[in-house]
């Protein structure tokens, strides 16, 4: 099958798959002609590197996964510290998110939202408000 078809089976555009190869993370076969060739076992690859992707795993931690999913002789302890450290990456980010989302709930309260010029939000990025952390 083309790369046409290859992206619409596995939901990857085709750009990224042409990048997943330009970056060596896919091999397409080739035809006499040398147009990328893909099968069944290409599409299946893809798919895993796009839920890889979607789970928030990097290009490098694909490369990595990938490498452990095609050796047969690999330790899952292997693939799940991988995916701890992927977690406590995701925790670490969640906290940072409440946080940024506290910050900005208290200044949008602290914002009276009417015709004055004053505005805690605006004081606030500029380093003067209610919300200075400090």
């Amino acid at each position: 099958m083309n790369i046409g078809q290859a992206a619409d089976l596995s939901g990857l555009p085709v750009k990224t798959i042409r990048y997943y190869e330009e970056i060596g993370l896919l091999v397409a076969d080739r035809q006499a002609n040398g147009y990328r060739d893909y099968g069944d076992r290409h599409v299946h690859l893809l798919r895993f590197l796009a839920r890889a992707r979607g789970l928030g795993f990097t290009v490098e931690e694909c490369r990595s996964l990938l490498s452990l999913y095609q050796d047969r002789s690999r330790a899952s302890a292997d693939v799940r510290g991988l995916a701890k450290e992927k977690l406590t990456h995701i925790d670490r980010k969640i906290a940072e998110l409440e946080s940024m989302r506290t910050t900005l709930a208290d200044l949008v309260e602290a914002c009276h939202g009417d015709d004055r010029p004053d505005c805690p939000i605006l004081d606030d990025l500029a380093g003067e408000g209610v919300g200075k952390r400090g």
